[in-house]
């Protein structure tokens, strides 16, 4: 099959399918790459592992579509510019964040950002209570305790703010010329941006160079696939309904824990699942 014939496929695919489905299938994507990446944090150093990673990204999405062939223009190199040093620090933060904090901690407190946005789109009754059912939700999923540094918490604010950037300048990329390009192009400036600390920590890995190639194959699940979904559904619905559906991630990480680790859900996990799930139903396909 051509390469052409592939993306047909995927096109396919994309355009038939709902976006809470694509969402679901990009948290699955996400999740499984956190928890590779999590994997390499103590060999070869958190902020390493969140530069490799967008860099590792970057150059998949810029080979695989030959990016180099866009012209400036088309890829608005101002506005892609600044979604990919946004989408890069965002990573970045979180996982210092989860180095300093509980993982559902973090969580819930980066939470914030796709909440905001989601609130000033739209100030509707509707909205607001499923706003508020849904935030309750990944409150529950997210296990908060009080464990953790207050380095920790300003990580994962920081991070909370910068997921909203990410939703907004993101939009504007998925609708511009640049799409998928920018995308990729953007990845690489932001992954270029935050090489300085990344390189800091090079030393736990020069002696296993293995170790680097995985930390850049976790691009592919923890970015290529999930960011790369965001860019599909931001150009067919509002920044104010993808951020409300931001709470699908948590709730599908949980149901991902349940099936596939046989994890035990708690009764506040479930309530946390049941929440999210009203208050899409409940708010259905406004915006």
């Amino acid at each position: 099959m051509s390469s052409q014939h592939y993306r047909n496929l995927i096109n396919g695919f994309t355009s038939s399918s709902s976006p809470e489905f694509l969402f679901v299938c990009g948290a699955i994507s996400q999740y499984l790459g956190a928890a590779l990446a999590y994997s390499l944090f103590d060999r070869v150093g958190t902020s390493l592992v969140a530069t490799l990673r967008v860099i590792g990204a970057a150059i998949f999405i810029i080979a695989l579509r030959q990016s180099w062939k866009r012209s400036r223009q088309e890829l608005d190199l101002v506005w892609t510019s600044l979604f990919g040093i946004v989408l890069a620090c965002m990573n970045l933060c979180f996982y210092l964040a989860i180095n300093n904090l509980p993982l559902g901690n973090a969580v819930a407190i980066e939470f914030i950002g796709p909440i905001t946005i989601a609130a000033i789109g739209n100030r509707s009754c509707a909205n607001i209570a499923s706003l508020f059912s849904a935030s309750l939700g990944v409150f529950l999923l997210a296990q908060v305790t009080a464990e953790g540094t207050l380095v920790g918490v300003l990580l994962a604010i920081s991070a909370g703010g910068l997921w909203g950037l990410y939703i907004v300048l993101g939009s504007r990329v998925a609708r511009s010329g640049a799409h998928l390009d920018g995308l990729g192009v953007g990845m690489l400036i932001g992954g270029l941006m935050i090489a300085p600390i990344g390189i800091s920590s090079i030393g736990k890995a020069v002696h296993s160079p293995w170790l680097i190639l995985v930390a850049l194959s976790t691009g592919i699940l923890g970015n290529v696939i999930p960011y790369g979904i965001d860019q599909v559904v931001l150009r067919r619905i509002s920044k104010t309904r993808f951020a409300f559906l931001q709470s699908l991630l948590p709730a599908t990480a949980a149901c991902v824990g349940f099936v596939a680790l046989q994890q035990k859900a708690s009764v506040g996990e479930a309530i946390g699942i049941g929440l999210i799930i009203f208050a899409i139903l409940f708010r259905g396909k406004e915006d």
